[in-house]
């Protein structure tokens, strides 16, 4: 069984910063990528940023320059420092993990449970 736990949400003023953190645990294959994703209520679950094993970081179009994403694949967490909250931003956030079967190569998903992340003054 593999748990995903997220922390860390809450509420923040306009242009304030808050920083969401991962853990991920449970008996699977090594995580190759870790990352954010947010659900509004009606909405498709969309990007917000993931980081690979080898380091490398991708971000949505949305967050560029205000969320900064890092993960350590030792210990399997992942975080998600947030500058410059916008309103828009309010929605709540899932963790996302993804490992590979080194043998078969099939690709499996672990989500968390979502932290909700409220921008309001």
């Amino acid at each position: 069984q593999v748990h995903v736990v997220e922390s860390g949400g809450g509420l923040a003023q306009p242009g304030g910063s808050l920083r969401l953190l991962c853990s991920v645990s449970g008996s699977l294959f090594s995580i190759n990528a870790m990352g954010w994703y947010r659900q509004a209520p009606g909405d498709e679950r969309d990007l917000v940023a993931n980081i690979t094993s080898g380091g490398n970081a991708n971000y949505a179009d949305s967050v560029k320059g205000r969320f900064t994403i890092s993960g350590d694949f030792a210990e399997n967490t992942v975080s998600l420092q947030m500058h410059s909250l916008k309103l828009e931003d309010t929605t709540v956030y899932y963790c996302n993990a993804e490992s590979r079967d080194p043998a078969e190569g099939t690709k499996f998903y672990y989500w968390g449970q979502g932290t909700q992340v409220t921008v309001s003054s």
